[in-house]
C-alpha cells in the first residue's frame, strides 16, 4: 500500500483521518497520546504546503446530549498549542459553511472538522460507512492519508467510505509505526512470552488461539485467569467469573496445558472496591471471598518464565488497576521488564495507561486498543484493505 513518503502532497488538499478519540473531562483533555501521536504527520504534510484537513471521532453520538458532551473544538484548541499554528475548526460535518473555509484555505492551514460521529445522530451515517457521506468527505480533498490506526477494524465512511472515493490515498507515519512494531509478533523471537489480563476471555479467546500457536508462554491474570481456574475446578468464592467460557477454558487448557501458566495466588477482599486486603492460595477461598489482583508467589513465577524472554507482548492489566491497592503486580512487572532490559509491546486495554510512566523505556506502546486486538486475532482490517 502506499505510504504518505510516497504521493504528491505539494499545494494539495490532504484530508488526513487521526484518531482524537481521547477522554476528556470538564473540558480538559486527560491523555493527549493519540493528539501527540499525530502530530509527525500534519507536520510532514505543512512541509509540503498542503492545506491539512483533519477528521477524527470522539466517543459515542446517540442523543442530542451527546453532541455537546463530544465536542472536538477543544482538541482544535489544544492542538493550536501543540502546533504554535493556529487551527480553524468547523463546527459543521458538511454543507456550505464547510466547503466556503476548505476554499479559503491556503497552503500550510489546518482545518479540523467536527466530530464525524455527529453523523450518527441521523442514520448512523458514520458508523455504517453511508455511500453518500464517504463520496461527500473524499470530495473535500485531493488526498486521503489514513493515519488512525485506533481505526482501522472499523468502516466507517470517514475511512473506508472516503478511501473508496478518492485515488490518491495512503497511510500516514502512525499507521507505519504500529504495523511496523506489530509485525514484529507475526514471526516472533523466541522465547516469546504473552502476558495476558483484563475481563472477558470471549473477548480475547480468538486472539489467545493465534498467538498460542506462536508464543512460548501465555501468562494469564486479572478476571482471565479466575475463569480458566474455575475451568481446572478450583473454587474462588465470590471472584468475577464469566460462566459461558469455562467450558472454552477447558478445551484450551488441555490442547496447551505446557503453555498457559495461571497464578497460585491472589489479594483477596469481600468486595470491589480499594478495601485492604489479605493473600489467599487458590485452595483457600471463602465463600465471599473476590479475587482482586494477583499474589507475590504468583508475581515471582512470571518473572522467572520472563527472565529470558526476546520478546514480550502484553494486553491487559493483572488485577483490578482501576484501584490503587491492586496496581502492584502490574507494575512490579512492568519494572522487571524494563530494568531487564526486555523488548516488550504494550497492546490493548487498561495496560496502556498503566504504561504511561514506563513509554520512554518500552519497546512499543500501541495506540490502538480494539484495533490492537483485531490485528493479533489475525484478522484482515477493513481500513488497511482498501489501503491497499
Amino acid at each position: 500500500m502506499k505510504t504518505i513518503e510516497t504521493l504528491d502532497l505539494k499545494n494539495k488538499k490532504v484530508i488526513i483521518r487521526c484518531d482524537f478519540n481521547v477522554p476528556i473531562k470538564e473540558g480538559k483533555i486527560l491523555d493527549d497520546t493519540r493528539i501527540v501521536s499525530a502530530l509527525k504527520t500534519i507536520k510532514y504534510c505543512l512541509r509540503k504546503n498542503a492545506k491539512v484537513i483533519l477528521m477524527s471521532h470522539l466517543g459515542r453520538i446517540k442523543t442530542k446530549e451527546d453532541l455537546s458532551k463530544n465536542d472536538l473544538k477543544v482538541v482544535a484548541d489544544y492542538l493550536s498549542e501543540l502546533l504554535k499554528k493556529e487551527v480553524l475548526f468547523s463546527s459543521k460535518t458538511r454543507g456550505k459553511e464547510l466547503e466556503e473555509m476548505i476554499d479559503k484555505m491556503n497552503s500550510k492551514d489546518i482545518l479540523l472538522i467536527q466530530n464525524t460521529r455527529y453523523e450518527d445522530l441521523d442514520g448512523n451515517k458514520e458508523s455504517s460507512n453511508d455511500k453518500e457521506l464517504g463520496k461527500y468527505w473524499a470530495s473535500l480533498g485531493d488526498v486521503f492519508i489514513n493515519d488512525a490506526f485506533g481505526m482501522i477494524h472499523r468502516a466507517h465512511a470517514s475511512n473506508v467510505g472516503i478511501a473508496e472515493n478518492i485515488q490518491e490515498r495512503g497511510i500516514g507515519f502512525l499507521i507505519m509505526e504500529e504495523l511496523d512494531k506489530l509485525s514484529e509478533l507475526d514471526n516472533p523471537a523466541h522465547p516469546f512470552i504473552v502476558i495476558m489480563g483484563g475481563a472477558k476471555v470471549s473477548d480475547k479467546a480468538k486472539m489467545m488461539e493465534n498467538l498460542l500457536k506462536k508464543c512460548d508462554y501465555i501468562l494469564v491474570g486479572g478476571e482471565l485467569a479466575n475463569t480458566f481456574l474455575v475451568g481446572e475446578g478450583y473454587d474462588l468464592g465470590s471472584s468475577l467469573v464469566e460462566e459461558e467460557s469455562i467450558k472454552y477454558c477447558q478445551k484450551v487448557l488441555k490442547k496447551y496445558a505446557d503453555k498457559i501458566i495461571l497464578p497460585i495466588d491472589f489479594k483477596v477482599n469481600n468486595e470491589i472496591s480499594n478495601r485492604d486486603y489479605v493473600i489467599k492460595d487458590i485452595t483457600e477461598f471463602n465463600y465471599d471471598d473476590i479475587a482482586m489482583d494477583i499474589g507475590d508467589r504468583s508475581v515471582k513465577i512470571f518473572k522467572k518464565h520472563l527472565q529470558k524472554a526476546k520478546l514480550v507482548l502484553w494486553n491487559g492489566p493483572l488485577g483490578a488497576y482501576e484501584y490503587s491497592n491492586y496496581r502492584r503486580a502490574t507494575l512490579d512487572v512492568l519494572n522487571f521488564l524494563v530494568d531487564k532490559n526486555i523488548k516488550t509491546i504494550i497492546g490493548g486495554g487498561d495496560i496502556v495507561a498503566a504504561s504511561t510512566d514506563f513509554k520512554d523505556k518500552i519497546y512499543h506502546i500501541s495506540t490502538g486498543g480494539g484495533a490492537t486486538l483485531k490485528y493479533l486475532e489475525g484478522k484482515k482490517l477493513p481500513s488497511l484493505k482498501i489501503m491497499e
